[in-house]
């Protein structure tokens, strides 16, 4: 998607006001007849009852090949539609691409390309992309597609029927990069390569030129005073917070109406104003609607509507968090009910550049450190409040140290065949390790069950806030701490002989296995590969993985556990390969 324009009416002033209408397998939830009971605290609630999702990316615009910022957007959805399936949601997720608009039709005739081949190869690079990393999502929309036509042309006439889209004349500064119509305030005097004197677009750095038009005009100033309504009524409609300030702020001015069609002579590559074959309906109304489209609209739309959320970039946030929302109000139909924004990536501090030589190939990045390996980078580093930096540097030390030494290392010790010579998921000794203090284990046993018993609840809070960096933060703290309660009684030291020390040998495994499951089953969203080889490596079943399925540590509660005396997976080797500087540079050099 691109930034949209933005234009003030010179003929309507009349203001309306509406009132708003009130993967893999081992994702998938345990039936109800096999779900375990949960060991949670009193704060964590698993959903077990029949319920809906609805997560969508932007749609991507097809002008460039995908980079590090549109993998970033598909790994959040993706990872929030997987955490949805464990929870036992019925999730649906969609991303896709945005092939209407000027720059397209311009990029086509340059390659020498109708524009809808040119379309479908630039959209097949992000299909590419989606499915070398993992993204599972359950539709991919193009806006060139007849489905989506049919609902673009229905919601026009929607808006056309309500008296909200008039015919206006404007002007104003005009970002052909951008697709975008700009405020004088959002234009900036500089000067080209040749020394000559231009306008560019403060926000992009674009050169703009002055454009007069005829065409229609969505009444946008008539829905200020409801956005502020929503927005206060709903504090966490936009997360974070940083952002639904932004939102806020931006609604302390006045609304100008929006130019929403451009003139066929100019942009032909379009959907075409239904009862006016001279007009083109303008991409940004064109492409917002696809998040209806994938919902069913016009006819059987509402199950999935009204479970929508979206991701979105900072730069679109106007976008989707006040132009979007008025669309619907004036459509009638209900709002998001969350749009999460995050920021963007930064290479070596820089902006990415083709000038600069700084863009990252996310394809072949993910190619180098594995696709889940990207994925755990991108989603642990990357904070949604603020900008984040990329470097190749920074994605070896982080996996090798979390994955490779902290996860791996933990998972090696704990099923090789010098502690665990019979292969199985060992036997718990509760005269060991007892619920009153007393046995074999110290008060640092107790607080890592304590943190891991917690851990899905705290895991819960933040992918409800997406802070996918945090859940990952608590993860990983709680890997560390099982690492220092083998690393501290040292079972490689026990002498087998003496019954105790075989028992309490056992134990420190079993609790081991019992902490592994957990992360193997929450990290499920985020690596699915690493986890699905843990999980399978413990012998946990794919009906097995499931939240409700979770029941950490039974034995110590004097349950029954199901996978006691189990017989361990087939070793297929290290968890995750550690990675060498001087391999990553030798495959560059290739």
């Amino acid at each position: 998607m691109r930034l949209p324009c933005l234009f003030v009416s010179r003929s309507c002033k009349a203001v309306y006001r509406l009132h708003q209408n009130p993967f893999s397998s081992s994702v998938l939830a345990v039936p109800r007849d096999q779900r375990l009971p949960v060991w949670r605290s009193a704060s964590t609630h698993f959903c077990t009852d029949d319920r809906s999702y609805y997560i969508t990316t932007p749609i991507f615009y097809v002008n460039a090949s995908p980079h590090l910022g549109h993998l970033y957007s598909a790994v959040i959805a993706d990872c929030l539609h997987r955490y949805r399936l464990l929870q036992g949601f019925n999730s649906k997720f969609s991303t896709g691409t945005d092939e209407h608009g000027l720059k397209i039709q311009q990029a086509a005739e340059a390659a020498g390309k109708d524009p809808l081949t040119f379309c479908t190869d630039v959209s097949e690079r992000f299909k590419h992309l989606f499915s070398s990393c993992n993204i599972a999502y359950t539709d991919y929309i193009r806006t060139t597609e007849q489905r989506h036509r049919r609902a673009v042309e229905h919601f026009w006439s929607v808006l056309w029927n309500k008296g909200l889209i008039y015919k206006g004349g404007y002007e104003g500064w005009y970002s052909t990069q951008d697709e975008s119509f700009l405020m004088p305030s959002q234009v900036a005097d500089a000067v080209d390569s040749s020394g000559k004197d231009i306008k560019v677009s403060l926000e992009s750095g674009h050169k703009v030129e002055w454009m007069k038009e005829e065409n229609y005009m969505f009444r946008l100033s008539a829905f200020r005073s409801q956005l502020l309504d929503w927005l206060r009524g709903n504090p966490r409609a936009i997360q974070p917070e940083r952002f639904y300030q932004a939102v806020l702020q931006w609604l302390q001015e006045d609304l100008p109406d929006l130019s929403v069609s451009r003139q066929r002579s100019r942009l032909h590559w379009g959907i075409p104003v239904p009862g006016d074959a001279e007009q083109t309906i303008y991409v940004w109304l064109d492409a917002l609607v696809n998040y209806l489209t994938v919902a069913g609209y016009p006819d059987k739309h509402d199950h999935w509507w009204n479970m929508a959320h979206h991701i979105v970039g900072k730069d679109i946030l106007k976008f989707h968090a006040i132009y979007w929302p008025s669309f619907l109000l004036a459509a009638g139909l209900s709002l998001p009910k969350t749009i999460y924004v995050h920021s963007h990536w930064t290479v070596g501090g820089k902006k990415m550049s083709k000038s600069l030589g700084n863009v990252v190939d996310p394809l072949e990045r993910s190619q180098i450190f594995t696709s889940d390996g990207m994925r755990y980078f991108l989603l642990r580093q990357g904070v949604p409040d603020s900008d984040c930096d990329y470097t190749d540097e920074k994605v070896i030390k982080l996996l090798n140290a979390e994955l490779t030494d902290s996860l791996g290392g933990l998972l090696n010790r704990c099923t090789a065949p010098a502690l665990n010579p019979a292969q199985v998921y060992p036997s718990f000794c509760l005269q060991s390790f007892p619920c009153e203090r007393g046995g074999r284990a110290v008060s640092e046993d107790y607080h890592m069950l304590d943190a891991v018993k917690n851990l899905p609840a705290i895991v819960q809070q933040h992918y409800e806030s997406m802070h996918i960096y945090k859940a990952l933060e608590a993860i990983t703290a709680c890997v560390r701490q099982t690492n220092g309660f083998v690393q501290r009684h040292t079972p490689w030291k026990l002498d087998r002989r003496h019954t105790q020390d075989q028992r309490w040998l056992d134990t420190i495994i079993h609790v081991s296995l019992e902490c592994l499951r957990i992360y193997g089953t929450l990290l499920q969203p985020i690596v699915p590969e690493i986890s699905n080889k843990l999980l399978s490596r413990l012998g946990v079943q794919p009906g097995e993985r499931s939240l409700v399925a979770l029941n950490f540590l039974p034995r110590y509660q004097g349950m029954h556990c199901p996978f006691e005396g189990r017989a361990l997976g087939l070793d297929s080797g290290v968890l995750f390969s550690r990675m060498e500087r001087q391999n990553i540079d030798k495959r560059n050099e290739k």
